[in-house]
């Protein structure tokens, strides 16, 4: 398998935030360069130095940056904007601007290459019972009976192929009841709420702190002959912004939210206002390392745990207020 290398620039004291939202994403494998800790490896007095290589004396004045590592294929271009959403997130949050500049540069690959070479890795694919996703260049069959959910891959989290996203869309497809009123939190592409629609859901909402996620998620409602009378899209963080919840609203019968742990422990108290009592709760984007912390969380905030699934390294699961 080929590697793409993704240097993230933040500080010594971004070093801990950014890590933690690659490993939110499941990406273990990453090198870590801060002077900082150079400078520590110098001052050991325990040591005596001879000879220090020049490229090793380089690191003494380099920016610090976390190397991750990122599968050149769909998984990995799902990765890649999933870490994009969350660096951005992170910078948003750092009001005193202590994470540095939190921007990424990608190695062995130029990112419009690797997205116009996402044909090779995009193929239809069959969610749960009644969904076929597919791009806008394959054709469905003649004869298809699934509802199908058209997607193309761009610069936004979702299509699919991602084993969160499929969780997700399995659980909405159980809990979902025709006529349902859904709120999609951290919407990315909007495959959530745009399958709910697809499979019955009377009105679809959907929030993204990405204004370029926002942007696609309404495109690609629009690509599914759904509606701006039938689906709605905000941007903003709802965790800070009360304005924004009063815009959205409340009474829905159903909240998904595939995002990363951190965030839906953030979101955590939030769930409540969103939904009507009995309504149900779908989360997703959970490493299976933070099942139990995530799912306490919820269950804290007056939720029934009802379900839980799990799929490789990912856990979703759903809840009854």
């Amino acid at each position: 398998m080929d590697w793409v290398e993704m240097d993230i620039f933040t500080t010594s004291e971004g070093v801990e935030p950014v890590t933690g939202c690659l490993l939110g994403l499941g990406i273990n494998g990453f090198v870590i360069k801060d002077s900082k800790d150079f400078e520590e490896f110098l001052s050991d007095k325990s040591v005596n130095w001879d000879y220090i290589d020049d490229d090793l004396m380089g690191l003494k004045n380099c920016e610090t940056t976390v190397t991750a590592y990122l599968p050149e294929n769909a998984q990995g271009l799902e990765n890649l904007e999933g870490v994009k959403s969350e660096l951005k997130a992170l910078k948003a949050r750092d009001a005193d601007k202590l994470f540095g500049r939190l921007e990424y540069e990608l190695k062995n690959v130029k990112e419009e290459d690797w997205a116009n070479n996402w044909k090779q890795y995009f193929k239809p694919i069959e969610i749960g019972e009644k969904l076929l996703i597919k791009p806008s260049w394959e054709k469905a069959e003649d004869n298809e009976t699934r509802k199908i959910l058209e997607i193309d891959p761009a610069s936004s989290f979702g299509t699919g192929q991602h084993n969160t996203t499929r969780l997700c869309l399995e659980l909405v497809e159980k809990d979902l009841t025709e006529g349902d009123r859904v709120l999609d939190l951290g919407c990315g592409s909007g495959i959530l709420s745009i399958g709910a629609a697809l499979l019955g859901a009377k009105e679809c909402t959907a929030v993204d702190i990405d204004e370029n996620s926002v942007r696609i998620a309404a495109e690609n409602a629009a690509k599914n002959n759904i509606g701006e009378d039938k689906y709605t899209v905000f941007c903003g963080d709802i965790t800070a912004d009360a304005e924004l919840r009063e815009k959205i609203g409340s009474g829905f019968d159903l909240v998904c939210a595939n995002i990363v742990a951190d965030v839906l422990i953030a979101m955590s108290g939030s769930f409540s206002y969103f939904l009507k009592e009995g309504g149900r709760l779908i989360v997703s984007g959970i490493i299976d390392m933070r099942k139990d912390e995530v799912l306490d969380v919820i269950k804290s905030q007056g939720f029934v745990l009802e379900e839980v699934r799990e799929l490789e390294d990912w856990v979703a699961a759903s809840f009854t207020k």
